[in-house]
């Protein structure tokens, strides 16, 4: 007799409810990434952070579909989960650092104007580049 245990059927659905705090996260994140002016290095990063965030929802959520699909979820994950559950995880590693520049470096949503002004100057006119 196949003993399989509560973990698969349990991960499955702990990813459903990552998936839909990030969705609820994600609009939170849209009204952020409004408030930072275009065309500025915070709204670029932003945009990064953003992007890459939805790539890992998405991953996440046809993970969910996958290990739902067929018989449900069994006492093994396959290698193609395993891969997918680890690339997910260094793309939000990285999402995680830019969303880090924005608060840290940038200031944006937690800072005062003078502090956030380094990330909202136009990326055409940065400083540290030679002009000329």
């Amino acid at each position: 007799m196949r003993r399989t245990g509560h973990a698969p059927q349990g991960a499955m659905w702990l990813i459903a409810l990552g998936v839909i705090g990030a969705l609820a996260a994600a609009m939170v994140g849209f009204l952020d990434l409004f408030a930072i002016p275009p065309g500025t290095r915070a709204f670029r990063v932003g945009l990064m952070h953003m992007t890459l965030n939805l790539l890992v929802t998405a991953a996440y959520a046809g993970n969910f579909l996958w290990r739902h699909a067929g018989v449900g979820p069994t006492g093994s994950v396959g290698g193609g989960m395993l891969a997918l559950n680890a690339v997910s995880l260094v793309v939000l590693g990285v999402s995680g650092y830019l969303g880090g520049k924005l608060a840290y470096r940038y200031g944006v949503r937690v800072a005062d104007e003078i502090t956030r002004a380094e990330g909202f100057v136009p990326a055409h006119s940065r400083p540290d580049r030679p002009t000329g």
